[in-house]
């Protein structure tokens, strides 16, 4: 949350330097906002994400309904129904993209989002050319009687559309934690911001560029992310463990954990308990204590990073972990009833407790010392501890 939150800040504090620039470079102010969007767009079209690209189309129109209809004044009826229309179309965009799934940008489902936000265009631009002051009217007309709002230039309609966006796209960063919920919410409250201090000299251009920003930083924090963390597991990669070991003192221990007969519980129940039986391996390796960090080292086999600790400190806390992932039951797919194909058993997909399993890991354990002076040298040597681990009955320690 402190990537948003700073940018809106600083949007903050550049209003009143944007509005003093000198007459040569006021020509700036009506221009960075869309070299921004422009930014935005080249980077989500490099790292293909589509719903980024309609996010910021949605801010460019936007920006361009501010720049030709809204600088002047609101008191006109084209300008009260641009005005009151975007306040509500963007909110709602934002949150329909962050409850989206990604879909890539050159495709039917890209064109089929776009052309939502061409209908919301040309229906605003149809209560202008028609004349239908009603409807502009009952838009503007407020929801509750209250003198809350009154110093507010948006309607209480337009109020409602982004309070409920914004928490639509919270929501949605509280179920996935991915850093593109959090940045379309972080640009409902940079267009929120903008629409609200229209009146004030640069507050739009800069709030608008601000709004594109955080979804810059968003695009690239989610390929970050993406590069980083083990998708399934939710834990770090191997790419990042190799990062991290570069960087270790000449104090350290490395565990190699791996789930035994794994391959077993694949073939015999499928594919969809192997995943689960690795989810709660990574959950339980997430926590291990001693001040060990796990990571997803490829397949089922992981590992247990341990700065600054030796040997003999981190075994209480991988025994603790052996024993707690061996006493886990894992509930088994009930057998097919009588006329039931394997087919269809496999689309119903549901785990149902007609039996339990345990799962078990083995673990090798090795620190750094003068012969093993290289992390490469202490994984190759905690590798041939798991092996021992397996050869001497799986679901036990070695070092």
């Amino acid at each position: 949350m402190a990537v948003p939150a700073c940018v809106l800040a600083a949007a903050y504090f550049l209003v009143p330097v944007a509005s003093e620039l000198p007459a040569s470079l006021a020509g700036l102010n009506a221009y960075v906002a869309y070299m921004v969007l422009a930014l935005g767009a080249i980077v989500s079209l490099v790292f293909k994400r589509g719903r980024v690209v309609l996010a910021l189309l949605t801010l460019a129109l936007v920006y361009a309904g501010y720049e030709l209809l809204l600088q002047e004044s609101l008191a006109g009826f084209r300008a009260r129904t641009v005005f009151v229309a975007l306040g509500v179309f963007a909110p709602f965009n934002f949150a329909a993209l962050s409850l989206l799934e990604e879909r890539g940008i050159f495709n039917i489902h890209a064109f089929q989002r776009l052309g939502v936000i061409a209908l919301e265009a040309i229906f605003t631009g149809w209560i202008v050319l028609a004349g239908k002051t009603e409807t502009t009217a009952w838009a503007y007309a407020p929801i509750y009687e209250t003198t809350l709002f009154a110093a507010s230039s948006i309607p209480q309609f337009g109020l409602v559309a982004m309070a409920l966006g914004f928490a639509v796209c919270i929501a949605a960063w509280c179920l996935a934690r991915t850093p593109l919920d959090l940045g379309f919410a972080g640009a409902v409250i940079a267009f929120g911001i903008a629409m609200n201090g229209i009146a004030v000299p640069q507050v739009f251009p800069v709030f608008i560029a601000a709004g594109a920003l955080i979804l810059i930083i968003a695009v690239l924090q989610d390929t970050f992310r993406m590069a980083f963390r083990d998708e399934l597991t939710a834990l770090p990669s191997r790419r990042e463990l190799n990062e991290r070991m570069m960087g270790l003192g000449r104090r350290y221990t490395i565990a190699m954990v791996d789930v035994d007969r794994f391959k077993n519980f694949n073939d015999t129940h499928g594919h969809d308990l192997g995943d689960q039986i690795l989810k709660m391996v990574a959950r339980k390796l997430a926590e291990v204590g001693g001040g060990g960090k796990a990571y997803r080292y490829g397949g089922e086999e992981f590992t247990v990073l341990f700065p600054g600790k030796d040997l003999d400190a981190t075994v209480p806390h991988l025994e603790a972990l052996r024993k707690e992932i061996a006493d886990y039951k894992l509930a088994l797919r009930a057998a097919a009833r009588p006329g039931q194909t394997s087919a269809t058993k496999r689309r119903r997909g549901a785990f149902r407790a007609a039996k339990s399993v345990s799962v078990t890991v083995s673990i090798g354990l090795a620190q750094r010392n003068d012969k093993l002076a290289t992390p490469e040298d202490v994984i190759k040597a905690a590798d041939k501890a798991l092996y021992r681990a397996k050869r001497g009955g799986r679901n036990q320690l070695s070092r």
